[in-house]
């Protein structure tokens, strides 16, 4: 199952979420497969695709930053295949 998270953090939080990536890396959870990862341009947002098979797994990837900001998670299809679905109808 696809989940996109999105990390947001306030500016006064920049250097602690910069240390931490550097020290500490993304602390993806065991179990969940990264397909990918972008930061926004202009900061304060991190936008991550993970591939899971058990959704529990969120929970834990989601403690590894909350006390630095606010994360969504969101799960996500593929657009062809809601395409595919709707053909179907």
């Amino acid at each position: 199952m696809l989940f996109m998270t999105i990390f947001t953090y306030d500016p006064d939080h920049r250097d602690a979420v910069q240390k931490r990536v550097v020290s500490k890396g993304t602390m993806i959870p065991k179990g969940a497969k990264e397909l990918g990862v972008w930061s926004a341009v202009g900061g304060g947002r991190v936008f991550r695709l993970l591939d899971v098979d058990d959704p529990r797994i969120m929970y834990q990837g989601t403690r590894a930053w909350s006390d630095l900001g606010s994360i969504e998670v969101v799960p996500v299809m593929d657009t062809a295949d809601v395409v595919k679905m709707l053909k179907k109808k």
